[in-house]
């Protein structure tokens, strides 16, 4: 387990697990920006990497809490791409 992860939060949790199977990525000009890459093997397998995180006690996360933060941090993103880097002027202009 890496050590910053924080297993006894829900939602660090699962942005971890996101991440780490690239399900979603930050924005490498942007770090306020979330993007949702669109694989849905991805966010599966996110789901599976989080269920088998335990917490500090050794309980692990319902499965339910675990899919309701997984939809409510996919929905959150941007789809596939960062509306800040799209909405910036062409510096070849």
């Amino acid at each position: 387990m890496p050590a910053d992860l924080h297993p006894d939060d829900l939602t660090h949790v699962v942005r971890n697990a996101l991440e780490t199977t690239r399900a979603t990525m930050v924005c490498p000009f942007h770090d306020d920006v979330i993007i949702r890459v669109g694989d849905d093997a991805a966010e599966g397998h996110a789901f599976e990497r989080a269920k088998r995180i335990p917490k500090s006690d050794g309980s692990t996360w319902g499965g339910q809490a675990l899919r309701d933060e997984i939809r409510r941090q996919l929905g959150a993103a941007t789809d596939g791409r960062c509306p800040k880097c799209d909405a910036a002027p062409d510096p070849r202009a």
